[in-house]
């Protein structure tokens, strides 16, 4: 029998309006778009549906708004089998993402809205939901003194803490010590080391690097995990479906390395389909998936 680790997200949860145009306006143009997408987004939402669609028992604390997108995310996030009873209604608007895209460029225009209220008062009150969990998976969406709770609150009860530290900002050392591993991509890792130095991060670090795979130092030693070779459609939600997937197995007992070929597996079949979340994999998906790359070797 698969094990089911209890995975508890702190995060954003988002609308992603996406317009889709041949070119994008100049100031004061009006232009007609070509088509007109609604995707539930928010990297602290993505992770969650990534972790979910694995198996394994996902607890969500966030905030919505109360409007119709904060009912229609609460509703997707709950069908995708992930506990709500932690995402609150707050009296602003849902987080919303406004994606403008064309054949050569594209801008996105991000609101926190509701996601503001996930503050560290907001995060203690759901200290016992951290507690109770197996792995802790946190980014940098929302407020930074309600991340810097929850990573407390995991560390106090030694909970597995993953960061993604996505937007990337300064980081107080503090955190960047409690925390077991962090996940960024190598622009993120660049700005991380200006900050401080690369040896006081080096252990916990997860390099992710899209097509060229994941990184990793055991031993004082550069691990090189390679990428899947896929058809790709979509990387939209990549690097939030590998933070999904090293976290599933690294709560089924996986050790670091088998946990990011696992997670790489899950972000390269993320990407033959449109759209973040829509194209996250199921569990059955990639052991397929890598059963099928094995058989090819």
């Amino acid at each position: 029998m698969d094990i089911r680790p209890r995975i508890t997200v702190v995060g954003s949860i988002n609308m992603d309006l996406v317009t889709i145009t041949a070119k994008l306006p100049k100031k004061g143009e009006t232009l007609i778009g070509q088509q007109f997408i609604m995707n539930p987004g928010g990297k602290g939402a993505n992770q969650a549906v990534a972790a979910a669609r694995l198996g394994a028992q996902v607890k969500m604390i966030g905030c919505v708004g109360n409007d119709s997108f904060g009912v229609s995310l609460m509703q997707h996030l709950q069908n995708e089998g992930i506990d709500i009873s932690n995402v609150e209604p707050v009296t602003d608007s849902t987080g919303t993402a406004t994606i403008l895209v064309s054949d050569n460029d594209n801008r996105i225009t991000v609101v926190p809205g509701a996601n503001r209220y996930v503050t560290a008062d907001f995060v203690e009150s759901k200290r016992e939901v951290i507690s109770e969990s197996d792995i802790l998976i946190v980014q940098l969406e929302t407020p930074l003194d309600g991340v810097e709770k929850a990573v407390e609150i995991a560390r106090e009860k030694n909970i597995t803490v993953i960061l993604n530290p996505a937007p990337i900002c300064a980081l107080p050392a503090k955190l960047i010590e409690q925390v077991t591993y962090l996940t960024p991509n190598e622009h993120e890792y660049t700005q991380l080391t200006e900050n401080m130095a690369q040896q006081a991060i080096q252990d916990k670090v997860i390099l992710t690097k899209g097509s060229k795979g994941v990184s990793f130092f055991a031993n004082g030693a550069e691990v090189e995990i390679p990428a899947y070779k896929v058809e790709t459609t979509d990387t939209t939600g990549a690097g939030d479906s590998f933070n999904g997937g090293l976290a599933y197995a690294l709560g089924t007992g996986k050790s670091l390395e088998e946990a990011c070929q696992f997670g790489n597996a899950v972000a390269a079949l993320s990407t033959t389909k449109l759209g973040a979340q829509k194209g996250m994999p199921t569990i059955n998906e990639v052991k397929t998936f890598r059963k099928m790359e094995v058989a090819v070797k």
